[in-house]
């Protein structure tokens, strides 16, 4: 029986390595400050995933390690129960992480001086990898409406293909920071154009477990042709809150690119996955659905929590209701503040550590990311020193 569904409970983070608390220092900041900057959950994870970790413990052996068929099994029913993807096994490349992944595209796909286009703002390792592997950016930036919801400029996106030869796109489905769940129609506006102009598409579906309006679907699995022009990035780690254990899927049906995929992970020395993590994630796939469910509702809860307090109490910072994740996009830019006024403000006035929407690429200036899953207590505590923030700058 799953034990760990109490999610209002407060769990002390702090002196346990984890940067989320433990890195306001090292950063710079109060040691007392207020985290809900980095994505992950401030929840314990599910009691299955404790019992595989802790009977390797108690076994005591750590060497080395690789998944066997049951893991496989386990993520073979959740894709097909979550998504109606069925996937194979000879697809599945494992990773111990999705930024990693990422990085390892860059290398397999393009050369030295090539471009790779994202869409921002977006989730800023995809800038990081590109640039510091001596590859360049370009940027088919979201467009934001005056209600705040953000799409796709499909034209333009062709014209940043053409312009800048572009032969691989990373794509972020569901989209962090500003929470879109990409409609078929839209994924396919663009997937055409990718099949079209040749271009691999690196899609990062690390949050597809995270939707609340609308229906992920895999952008791998709406055509055929895109079936063999896609690495589709998957994991465990934002689901189930288990990111320190370094696990991912990556998903290549080509075997061309899934041969040079493998091959320049072996250049980076990079052999077995952790035991921890292979352990953790067929548990989670396996028995974790309950923890999962109730995660995802009182998360839900969250979002209305945040929407309702900034309506009734800060009218003046506006966020649209994400779609999917669960990192809610602030808009403080009718504050009128400078990118450095709205450091302050966050930082040492309301004593606060969100995510600046600058780092997400220059679109997200006035903006802060602000990871709502967290019990409902720290949450109403930080939308309080916000609120109290605001007013006292005034």
């Amino acid at each position: 029986m799953e034990r760990n569904l109490d999610f209002d409970k407060i769990i002390d983070r702090r002196g346990t390595n984890c940067i989320k608390y433990d890195g306001a220092i090292a950063s710079g900041l109060p040691a007392d400050i207020l985290p809900l900057w980095v994505a992950d959950m401030d929840f314990r994870t599910s009691s299955y995933i404790q019992d595989a970790i802790k009977a390797q413990a108690e076994h005591g052996i750590w060497g080395y390690s690789d998944a066997g068929e049951g893991y496989f099994l386990a993520i073979e029913k959740w894709m097909q129960e979550q998504f109606g993807w069925q996937v194979r096994p000879e697809w599945l490349v494992k990773a111990p992480g999705i930024v990693f992944a990422l990085a390892m595209a860059v290398k397999a796909f393009t050369k030295h001086g090539d471009t790779v286009l994202i869409q921002q703002p977006v989730y800023h390792p995809f800038r990081h990898v590109i640039v510091d592997n001596e590859r360049i950016v370009a940027d088919n930036s979201l467009i934001i409406e005056e209600d705040g919801t953000y799409r796709m400029d499909v034209d333009d996106f062709e014209r940043q293909i053409v312009a800048n030869n572009i032969k691989l796109f990373f794509l972020c489905n569901p989209h962090n920071p500003v929470g879109r769940v990409w409609s078929e129609a839209e994924l396919i506006a663009i997937g055409d154009i990718c099949y079209k102009h040749g271009v691999i598409v690196v899609s990062d579906e690390i949050h597809a477990d995270f939707v609340f309006e609308g229906e992920h679907k895999i952008f791998a699995n709406l055509k055929e042709e895109y079936r063999q022009m896609t690495i589709t990035c998957t994991a465990p780690s934002k689901t189930f809150n288990t990111a320190g254990l370094q696990i991912s899927n990556i998903f290549i049906e080509n075997e061309e690119l899934r041969g040079k995929f493998e091959k320049a992970i072996k250049s980076c020395g990079y052999g077995e996955p952790t035991s921890g993590g292979v352990a953790a994630c067929e548990a989670a796939y396996k028995d974790g659905r309950q923890w999962y469910e109730a995660m995802k509702e009182y998360v839900k809860d969250n979002i209305t929590f945040v929407e309702a307090y900034l309506k009734e109490q800060l009218p003046q910072v506006k966020m649209k209701r994400p779609e999917g994740t669960y990192l809610v996009w602030l808009d403080l830019r009718e504050l009128g503040l400078s990118n450095e006024e709205r450091r302050e403000l966050i930082v040492k006035k309301a004593q606060l550590w969100l995510n600046e929407g600058e780092i997400f690429g220059e679109q997200g200036s006035g903006f802060e990311r602000i990871n709502v899953a967290c019990p409902r207590a720290i949450l109403h505590e930080a939308l309080d020193r916000l609120r109290d923030a605001i007013m006292a700058w005034k």
